[in-house]
């Protein structure tokens, strides 16, 4: 089975229809995404195709970008960007293996060990929210694929999504599993349009000049077939220091490696499109064992399920300053590091950093690289608004907690220019630090009405309703700012802030008073107490802190304690 000429990508067509095609139709116009049994699948098989047509394409021109944007390359024209690269995607058979390490010697028999690796693990165990027998099994945290099935498999088309999505997003596994280039569970981030057009034009917004792409993280001149595709060798001869005694942490007389002394891959060692065929994670398919049945995961009915693999510890382990144009970054000791999903989920919090990044002391963060391009590079070139689509795992190391995915509107911030974008930054960035100040008062308040400042505990219903509340508003307001800046007219920005703040308080007050405070049992709540909370909160919000933060000036010809009273009364 080879992934560039089987179909084996499950898609969904125009009229609602789902259909399993071979990548040289991700073109076809009546395809418009991609429909996998789970979510992260489908996530894991954008990158897969957008990784493909960065690694293939010849395209080095923002006029032929363009063009194949407008008009979409046939069947033919992929065949032959796919071609060359064709001996890399076989996925079964003696050799290599599609992102399989075709060093490991399965057991000859099922029940023992094999010379260099354990024994068989179960297919489940390749999916990263696979509970296993250990802690998630306990706290029920598998959340797509139950534990224990009987004679679970997966059909190949399966087992090739499965495979990608755990070696593209790795959570840490235990001594010696290492996590993707991009950490355990990285953010990815695409741009799609704003109105659904094609699956190909959603793709191709990910995608850049070639020339461009090769000047990011890796060495362009490691042409050879193994600096981007590993598994078409030994994986070990990637790594300084390999082969040597210290790869093997563990084995048997053996000495243990200090960290200094573990191999590592950084990014001048390799190609440039590594970055979409990473391989942390040593593993081989068992295709001698298959039998019939019915996939585990998609439900058809298949003659080659795959229920078993080995593994091994220690694949490519990955350090240094690598650069995945599909993920945000955010600095932290003088270093870029991919960000991940966190508790709380995805939502206009977000918007900025994800969107055009953030310069505070506090906090920096800088979009994707393939966000920025397009909208630096793409200005009236992508017809239509954009929306980004933002996904991953949120990881606690290897416990999968939650998948987040959503998607955040553009508006038409793809038409603004540089100068019109960072216009947009510095207003978004007022309203969101004042919509963080405004959440910490009312978590305050409301741990003040209960407990005491100081309680402890998950109050991250809070937040998320407050957010929620608060979002129609933020994104009325961005859409408006959005059309301002593109059509180069002045921002009054005061009214709006005004108006911000409003809402700000309005939301806070009425999630004190109705949800969380005052909806509690009469006869477990402490009227002075909660009364002496909901001051509070009123003084910080309409506090000159507050108005500081949202760029709004002092009310004039008042004191500091005044500010609030007359706030109030004008409210």
């Amino acid at each position: 089975m080879n992934l560039l000429h089987e179909p084996w990508l499950p898609v969904r067509r125009r009229d609602g229809s789902r259909e399993w095609i071979a990548p040289d139709r991700l073109s076809d116009p009546d395809i418009v995404a991609f429909d996998a049994a789970r979510p992260d699948f489908n996530g894991a098989l954008a990158q897969f195709a957008i990784g493909l047509l960065q690694t293939t394409t010849p395209m080095d021109s923002p006029i032929v970008w363009k063009q194949l944007f407008a008009v979409p390359p046939d069947a033919g024209t992929l065949n032959n960007w796919f071609a060359p690269v064709a001996m890399a995607f076989e996925f079964d058979g003696d050799g290599a293996r599609f992102m399989q390490d075709r060093t490991l010697v399965p057991p000859k028999n099922r029940s023992e060990k094999g010379d260099n690796i354990g024994g068989f693990e179960p297919f489940q165990q390749l999916l990263i929210d696979c509970a296993g027998e250990g802690e998630k099994a306990k706290d029920n945290t598998d959340h797509f694929i139950k534990r224990k099935t009987e004679g679970f498999g997966a059909c190949p088309a399966c087992a090739a999504a499965a495979l990608y999505a755990l070696q593209s997003s790795a959570p840490g596994g235990g001594r010696g599993f290492l996590v993707s280039v991009r950490g355990g569970g990285p953010l990815t981030t695409l741009l799609l349009c704003a109105v659904k057009r094609s699956l190909w034009h959603d793709l191709w917004l990910n995608v850049c000049e070639r020339e461009v792409f090769l000047e990011r993280s890796g060495d362009r001149n490691k042409i050879d077939p193994p600096f981007t595709y590993p598994w078409l060798k030994d994986i070990r001869i990637l790594q300084p220091g390999g082969v040597t005694a210290i790869y093997f942490e563990g084995e048997k007389g053996k000495p243990k490696p200090t960290e200094e002394e573990k191999p590592k891959v950084q990014p001048m060692q390799l190609h440039p499109s590594h970055v979409f065929w990473a391989m942390p994670r040593r593993i081989r398919l068992d295709f001698d064992a298959v039998s019939e049945g019915d996939c585990g995961i998609c439900g058809r009915t298949s003659e080659r399920l795959v229920r078993q693999y080995v593994t091994k510890n220690y694949g490519l382990n990955y350090k240094g300053a690598w650069d995945h144009p599909l993920s945000p970054y955010y600095e932290k000791d003088e270093r870029w590091l991919p960000l991940h999903p966190q508790p709380g989920g995805v939502g206009y919090r977000h918007w900025l950093g994800w969107v055009i990044g953030m310069s505070t002391q506090r906090k920096k963060q800088r979009r994707a690289r393939a966000v920025d391009h397009v909208l630096v590079h793409r200005q009236q070139q992508v017809g239509g608004q954009l929306r980004l689509w933002a996904f991953g795992y949120d990881m606690d190391n290897m416990k999968a907690r939650c998948w987040y995915e959503s998607t955040l509107p553009l508006y038409g911030l793809a038409d603004c220019d540089p100068d019109a974008q960072r216009r947009v930054e510095s207003e978004v960035g007022l309203w969101l630090a004042g919509a963080e100040m405004a959440v910490s008062y009312l978590r305050s308040a409301v741990k003040d009405a209960w407990f005491s400042a100081d309680a402890r505990g998950d109050f991250s219903a809070i937040d998320a309703s407050f957010w929620g509340r608060t979002e129609s508003g933020f994104y009325r307001q961005l859409n408006d700012l959005i059309d301002t800046v593109r059509d180069d007219r002045e921002i009054d920005a005061l009214p709006v802030r005004e108006a911000w703040q409003r809402l700000l308080i309005k939301v806070a007050a009425d999630l004190f008073d109705e949800e969380f405070v005052g909806a509690g049992q009469v006869e477990r709540q402490n009227p002075h107490r909660i009364a002496k909370a909901f001051q509070q909160l009123r003084r910080n919000l309409y506090g000159p802190k507050m108005r500081q933060v949202l760029g709004l000036p002092p009310l004039v010809g008042s004191k500091p304690k005044e500010d609030v009273k007359a706030a109030t009364a004008a409210a």
